[in-house]
């Protein structure tokens, strides 16, 4: 897909304040720092619609971007080692599972995970958190590009042992460095507009 409109939208923290117009959403899930923006930039071609951050935990909020009028990437708070109070930690993990859980414009959820190293505790509780409510889920494995290709398919496979990755959920080898792995992204996506 060509993306030439893009535009983020809105920050919201509860149901009242999600865009109405019934567009289908693709939420991106994954721990703090993971490349949740960088996945999100590299597929619409803008250097900076989602701001990146060297500071884990930055986004708090959901973060709604509207792509081409057709549907949303919304990012979600990323999980881990932010370093904010257990208090915050607790109402973000409420604002993302009343958002998971209830959304009905809910696509399916981008798991977005580092292909370099075996998926987190934290990424294996989304996974079965994600599959106990029946949640549609494709794993994105980013930073491929800093790994051999020849170590791929390895490392690929550590991911899908980890997660005990289930048969009808894609993975997607991913690169925002290099754009790798993005006409697949792109259509895996399609299959659900």
């Amino acid at each position: 897909m060509k993306v030439n409109n893009a535009e983020f939208i809105i920050s919201a923290v509860k149901p009242a304040q999600y865009p109405t117009e019934g567009l289908p959403e693709f939420a991106l899930a994954g721990r703090s720092n993971v490349g949740k923006s960088s996945f999100i930039n590299k597929m619409i071609n803008r250097k900076s619609l989602a701001r990146t951050s060297s500071k884990p935990g930055k986004t708090q909020t959901l973060n709604y971007y509207k792509i081409e009028d057709t549907f949303y990437f919304v990012d979600v708070p990323g999980y881990g080692f932010a370093k904010v109070s257990k208090k915050e930690r607790e109402a973000w993990g409420e604002m993302i599972e009343t958002y998971l859980t209830s959304r009905e414009e809910l696509c399916t959820v981008l798991l977005i995970i580092d292909l370099r190293h075996p998926p987190t505790k934290d990424d294996v509780l989304m996974y079965d958190f994600l599959k106990h409510y029946d949640i549609p889920c494709t794993v994105i494995a980013t930073k491929a590009d800093k790994i051999p290709k020849g170590k791929w398919e390895k490392h690929k496979q550590i991911v899908k042992e980890t997660l005990k990755l289930q048969i009808e959920d894609d993975i997607v080898l991913f690169s925002s460095e290099t754009g790798m792995g993005k006409e697949k992204a792109w259509h895996t996506l399609e299959k659900w507009l």
